[in-house]
């Protein structure tokens, strides 16, 4: 095992790589925690949480809504948890989502931190310290910014992961690698999924370098001012199309990126939208989708990184350099609907 430490706003969150479940217990003492995970990972996981205070919730994006986190504070009162008590969340990014939101505001704030069991919860939707829930078809429109405790890294967890889970995934990894790091592209173009699930070792390689990309950014802009914009990186097409047409994550995101390379075409001059969407397909990620530009921009007039009439939108300038540009929102639908009628 190996760890890694950052310091966000003047507190540490500190990152332990390959610890399986079992180095929990050095972390927390049992009796002072509550672990929170959805059915499918207690179902897989279940004899491994044996003498944990456990709350279970339903799986699925669709119950990341305050309705379960009224669920949760509800159990957590009846258990008696109170300011020392530690929330561990144990799960995919739904789950990882949650229990940092609920830990921000139960008592106004108590202890938490993470075991992410999904490869897109480790890579990206567990790290930076973003919390929160959706509000009908707006993605993560209430939550909060903070930090958790620890973060543990148990890839034994991922044996259990379905393949389209792992697909999931590797959208942030290319995201990543599209906006800030040239040469883990080229080792992406290089390989495989079938590779990466093979090697351990290479998982783990890839696994501790994502998430280095993500605190890295993150400890510089914990509040989103500047290159932590760059993190958005196909999500602002992305999050209005994965609730709209009932998308995974990683298929919404992979489409949203998709669309970013021909507007980054039309406004940043980049030249290699095909590198991207070959990656993409490679990886078995979707790279276009009819949809409703109305619909759409309904939903994207909505979206959190507008200002005004104006939406910070992010774009490629080459592989390995995002950059923010504001487009006027007119002009942004435009832009989709030229997309879709390319196609």
């Amino acid at each position: 095992m190996n760890k890694v430490q950052y310091t966000f706003s003047g507190k540490p969150t500190t990152f332990y790589f390959d610890a399986g479940l079992s180095y929990l217990e050095k972390l927390v003492e049992k009796g002072r925690a509550v672990i929170i995970t959805d059915e499918n990972v207690f179902r897989e996981q279940g004899k491994k949480f044996a003498g944990w205070n456990t709350i279970v919730i339903r799986a699925g994006e669709e119950f990341k809504v305050q309705a379960t986190v009224d669920s949760i504070i509800d159990q957590l009162i009846a258990r008696g948890a109170d300011r020392k008590t530690c929330l561990i969340g144990v799960g995919g990014g739904v789950v990882t989502d949650i229990s940092g939101y609920v830990a921000a505001i139960y008592m106004r704030g108590i202890p938490f931190g993470f075991v992410p069991t999904s490869l897109l919860a480790m890579v990206d939707a567990s790290v930076g310290g973003k919390n929160g829930i959706d509000a009908g078809l707006y993605k993560n429109l209430i939550g909060t910014i903070r930090q958790p405790d620890f973060l543990l890294y148990d890839t034994a967890m991922l044996k259990s992961l379905p393949k389209e889970e792992w697909i999931n995934g590797f959208a942030e990894i290319i995201k990543h690698a599209s906006i800030r790091d040239a040469s883990l592209f080229r080792a992406l173009e290089k390989n495989s999924l079938r590779t990466y699930r093979q090697d351990k070792a290479m998982l783990l390689r890839l696994i501790r370098r994502n998430v280095l990309i993500k605190a890295t950014i993150v400890k510089k802009d914990e509040f989103e001012q500047g290159d932590r914009r760059l993190l958005n990186f196909g999500h602002t097409l992305g999050h209005a199309i994965e609730n709209l047409y009932e998308l995974s994550h990683g298929q919404a995101i992979s489409i949203g990126m998709a669309a970013a390379c021909m507007i980054s075409e039309e406004l940043a001059g980049f030249t290699e939208s095909n590198r991207v969407i070959t990656t993409l397909k490679k990886y078995g990620l979707p790279t276009q989708a009819d949809f409703d530009t109305q619909q759409v921009m309904k939903v994207l007039r909505m979206d959190k990184k507008k200002v005004r009439d104006d939406m910070n939108y992010v774009l490629l300038k080459k592989i390995g350099q995002g950059v923010v540009r504001v487009i006027p929102v007119s002009e942004l639908e435009k832009l989709l609907q030229s997309i879709i009628t390319a196609r």
